[in-house]
């Protein structure tokens, strides 16, 4: 998943999810 995720656009999706985790945590504060 590592490997094939990497070269799919998985670290992409793993920085929006990063993002939207931000965005989640900013509105509870």
């Amino acid at each position: 998943m590592m490997g094939v995720g990497f070269h799919g656009g998985g670290f992409a999706l793993i920085v929006v999810l990063f993002i939207l985790l931000i965005i989640v945590g900013a509105a509870c504060i």
